[in-house]
Formats: C-alpha cells, sequence, structure tokens
C-alpha cells in the first residue's frame, strides 16, 4: 500500500540520502488518501488535518466542537473533529469538506445547492454546515425544517434560511437548475 507523506520531516536527517526504516504508525484513509500518522496518537483529528495535512476546510469550533464548524465524515457519519484522536480512526474512511467534490472537481449536489442559494456568509461555518447536511440527506433524503434545524451548526451571519434553502434544493435534486 502506498503511504502520502504525512509528518514533516526532521531537519537532523532530511535530504541525507540515507535510506531509513519505515516508521511505524496509524494508518489513516482521509478523502480517499492513505497517510501514515507517526506522531502522538491522541492528536486531535482536526489539528492533525488542519497542522500536518494542510486540510484547512475544517474550522476549530470550540474545544468540544459545540458550533458543527469542525465537521468531517466518519464512517459517512457526521463527527467532531476535535473530539477524535487519530488513534481511533486507523481504517475508518474520513471525509473532510475539500473530499466532497468528486474526483473530475464535479461539486457534491450539496455544494453547488449552497451556490444556488448563496448560503456562504462569511464562509467560516460552511464547511460544518456542508458535512452536515450531506450526512443529514445520507440519513433522510427529504427532510424538513425540524431536522434541519436540528443540526449542530450555528452562524452568525443569519444564513440559516438560506441553508435550510440549499439542503432542500439538494434533496430535490435541483441543485445547479434555476
Amino acid at each position: 500500500m502506498a503511504y502520502v507523506q504525512a509528518q514533516i520531516p526532521s531537519s537532523k536527517h532530511a535530504g541525507n540520502g540515507v535510506p531509513g526504516k519505515t516508521a511505524d504508525g496509524i494508518d489513516l484513509l482521509i478523502n480517499g488518501e492513505h497517510y501514515l500518522h507517526t506522531g502522538d496518537p491522541q492528536m486531535p483529528l482536526l489539528w492533525y488535518l488542519r497542522d500536518i495535512l494542510r486540510l484547512t476546510g475544517t474550522k476549530y469550533g470550540g474545544e468540544h466542537g459545540e458550533n458543527g464548524a469542525d465537521l468531517v465524515l466518519i464512517d459517512g457519519k457526521a463527527a467532531s473533529a476535535i473530539n477524535q484522536a487519530v488513534s481511533a480512526l486507523a481504517g475508518k474512511p474520513v471525509i473532510t469538506v475539500e473530499g466532497l467534490a468528486a474526483n473530475d472537481g464535479t461539486l457534491h449536489p450539496l455544494q453547488q445547492a449552497f451556490i444556488d442559494e448563496d448560503a456562504i456568509g462569511c464562509g467560516y461555518c460552511t464547511p460544518g454546515w456542508l458535512i452536515a447536511g450531506v450526512d443529514l440527506l445520507r440519513r433522510k433524503p427529504r427532510p424538513d425544517d425540524d431536522d434541519i434545524d436540528q443540526l449542530p451548526n450555528l452562524c452568525r451571519c443569519g444564513c440559516q434560511t438560506r441553508v435550510r434553502r440549499a439542503i432542500k434544493r439538494a434533496a430535490a435534486g435541483k441543485a445547479g437548475q434555476p
């Protein structure tokens, strides 16, 4: 299995051309790519994504993930990235907001619906809304207002009404249509 280098190399041995033993670590599958984490096994997934992989779409949502900005999909279900240690994720597929679009760049229908409905305010909460919305649509293909209102996300820009319309547009299969 080929791994993507995910650790920042040590300057002590970088570039010396001396092959080393392959490090033991935690096999992570993030957005379809395998990564070998050889650092602290208790590192929260959020910091691994942002600081090591430089996948900065997932945002810090408080030390307990209380506003939904740090949501990712783990085994297809929305979960707080700040509350997940990388050691608990071995072999579990993780999808971040960067992994929602298809490999050819085609947006996920919910991403397109967010654009169609102008459901992006400042953008800080948008990745979390997208992840929560994808999870909701997987569980309930035709969500109603109450289902959407139960999502854990907060938006201080006041985009909730447009987010609701975007989720309903995606559910109706009308993303990208006038």
